[in-house]
């Protein structure tokens, strides 16, 4: 596959156009990528609304019925349940690591095996969380493993 890219004036608008043979799940999955570029999330913090990109996102966690995402060094109120931040993720690069918590794979550092089929992701931020083997299967295929 061939990739160009064209720079353009402030004026055009930007598009992306993908010429293919046949529409499969591997091209559906690049358009909804690009779908979701510059699409973000609303995050709430000291009464003070904060807008959010995906990319900024490390996990999404569900405690005693609140919503949170997890940046680099912030947590962030959502009013977004689980099901809704993994149908606005699905196509990314996030999956779901446990009843309560979806994770985003690009800010994985590495993986440890750990007990009972579990796996814990280091986090490039050094945050430590656990994959329950139930999920196990979704990163290992995000992964390739």
């Amino acid at each position: 596959m061939k990739i160009r890219i064209e720079k353009i004036e402030k004026e055009q608008p930007e598009e992306v156009v993908l010429r293919v043979h046949e529409v499969n799940a591997d091209v559906l999955a690049i358009a909804n990528q690009f779908e979701k570029v510059g699409h973000g999330l609303v995050g709430y913090k000291n009464n003070m609304v904060h807008p959010l990109l995906f990319s900024e996102v490390y996990y999404f966690e569900v405690v005693e019925g609140k919503s949170f995402l997890y940046c680099n060094s912030e947590v962030y109120e959502t009013p977004l349940r689980l099901y809704e931040f993994q149908k606005m993720t699905l196509g990314n690069m996030f999956f779901r690591a446990s009843k309560s918590m979806v994770v985003n794979a690009d800010k994985i550092d590495h993986i440890v095996p750990s007990m009972y089929g579990r796996f814990e992701a280091v986090l490039i931020n050094g945050e430590r969380v656990v994959v329950n083997r139930n999920y196990v299967d979704d990163m290992k295929r995000i992964f390739g493993m």
